[in-house]
């Protein structure tokens, strides 16, 4: 039996590249498959959904999906740590990874498909990555393919022209908050790498690869443009910072995108995926946003309030989720 993991994935998808992230700053022994690769072989016999990451594990057992991905490796690697000892800073690192994964994609996916020099910059990246003996004819086809597929499927994270303008301020605004809590640490939450850190970048890192967001990170983001170039191959350069030295500047984003945007979100399209409505409408920051709702966002919800409640009581964590504009969507 080996002692490998093989993680079958693609580089332009940031739920890959997050988990790739993770396997390397554990050191832990992996192989990574580009999804183009593996063909019918070990991909095909393991996933039980077609999606990647797919993590097969030296027991040969398949695991699908990021999040629960790093926490069954990290329950068997948990060291180096990738949660602060502080009990705030700890559970604010979980609600940023559930941010960066079901409310980061959004801006990722957005900017991907929104503009036609992104369309066929990405388009272009994954026909030659599944082509890459076509002559020119052929991948201009396959970019046409993937262009129209991919195109057409913008609404599945809630992008329409009325919800355009608020995911590319939400985007704007994250830049602008991240870059001067970057300017003293390496991290999210001090100098080593935390949870919150592999989902948050595996969003902002595939966005700069594109033309439009990755112009925005260059033009106005140096410390966080560092930050992504640090998180390929991340490593402990310190330790993490207690919530107090966080606070000043990370306290910005629970509670202009996280309080603010993403928990009303998150809640109301529980709500419509409980009460079988086809489509929802929630007041994000005083503008109406719209979409079919999501059920895998639904389930993603239901586990980050069971791991509220598993925090116990923590005044100084509730004050701190309550005046960000957290903590209702929480309790449910």
């Amino acid at each position: 039996m080996t002692s490998v993991y093989r993680v079958h994935g693609v580089e332009i998808s940031p739920y890959s590249v997050k988990v790739r992230s993770y396997f390397r700053y554990k050191g832990i022994a992996h192989r990574w498959i580009p999804r183009n690769q593996d063909g019918a072989g070990e991909y095909q016999k393991y996933a039980k959904l077609p999606l990647v990451p797919l993590v097969v594990t030296p027991e040969n057992e398949g695991i699908q999906d990021s999040t629960p991905i790093i926490e069954r490796v990290d329950a068997r690697y948990p060291e180096p740590s990738i949660h602060p000892a502080d009990p705030v800073a700890k559970f604010v690192s979980v609600l940023l990874e559930e941010f960066g994964d079901e409310w980061g994609n959004k801006w990722m996916f957005h900017y991907r498909w929104a503009r036609e020099v992104d369309q066929l910059s990405c388009a272009g990246r994954i026909a030659r990555s599944m082509m890459p003996t076509a002559d020119d004819a052929q991948l201009a086809s396959g970019i046409a393919m993937v262009r129209e597929r991919m195109v057409n499927r913008v609404s599945f994270v809630g992008s329409n022209a009325e919800t355009a303008p608020q995911i590319e301020d939400s985007f704007r605004e994250t830049l602008a908050i991240l870059e001067p809590h970057f300017a003293s640490r390496a991290y999210l939450f001090g100098d080593r790498p935390a949870f919150a850190d592999f989902a948050m970048w595996g969003q902002l890192y595939n966005a700069w690869t594109d033309p439009t967001p990755g112009a925005l990170i260059n033009a106005t983001a140096p410390n966080l443009l560092a930050w992504i170039h640090r998180m390929l191959w991340p490593k402990a350069e310190g330790d993490f910072e207690p919530w107090s030295k966080l606070a000043p500047t990370l306290t910005p984003l629970l509670e202009r995108q996280v309080g603010r945007l993403f928990m009303p979100w998150t809640v109301a399209n529980a709500s419509a995926i409980a009460n079988g409505r086809e489509e929802f409408s929630v007041e994000l920051g005083g503008r109406i946003w719209s979409q079919k709702p999501q059920k895998y966002h639904a389930k993603s919800l239901a586990v980050l309030r069971e791991k509220y409640q598993a925090m116990g009581e923590n005044r100084a964590l509730e004050a701190i989720l309550e005046s960000s504009g957290c903590l209702a969507g929480l309790r449910g």
